[in-house]
């Protein structure tokens, strides 16, 4: 599999309101194909966002997906702002250029982030070990993560809803 260099192609959904942060690792060649988080059609992601939210993500188009985060607070982004990556396979990432996480926060009411996964919980900390104590790593959505499905997955996730209000 060929190497990857990507500077992240899409922006951060975010917004003054915001409560919580989501933040995945890289985006998927999928996403990049696509111009959008979570793309590959086996992420879980939009799938579980509907389970808890009660919405209907998986048939909205990108604009809706981003008008219903925001309606519930959610901003959404990815820890690695730029790195060397093979495929789309978290472990295969090199030469990582945090995203500036510290940034999102001042410009909203985020207190609270949760990482999708284990690399993104790895950047984050290692670049912003004082962000840390507002931050809980979550069970991947990623196909990759085969050990959960949507409603095992939606239990973990579920402490999200608790920081919306």
């Amino acid at each position: 599999m060929q190497i990857r260099h990507i500077k992240h192609p899409f922006g951060v959904i975010l917004n003054e309101n915001c409560r919580v942060l989501i933040l995945g690792s890289v985006p998927s060649v999928k996403s990049v194909e696509h111009n959008f988080y979570y793309m590959h059609p086996q992420n879980r992601f939009w799938k579980l966002m509907g389970v808890l939210l009660d919405e209907n993500f998986e048939d909205a188009d990108i604009s809706t997906r981003k008008q219903l985060l925001l309606e519930h607070r959610i901003a959404l982004y990815d820890s690695v702002e730029e790195c060397d990556i093979e495929g789309s396979s978290d472990t295969k990432i090199k030469n990582v250029i945090p995203s500036d996480v510290p940034s999102f926060l001042a410009r909203s009411q985020i207190r609270h982030i949760f990482c999708n996964g284990a690399a993104s919980y790895k950047y984050l900390k290692m670049f912003y070990p004082e962000l840390c104590a507002i931050t809980v790593k979550l069970p991947s959505t990623s196909p990759a993560n085969a050990k959960y499905d949507v409603q095992s997955l939606a239990k973990e996730w579920a402490v999200i809803l608790d920081y919306l209000r």
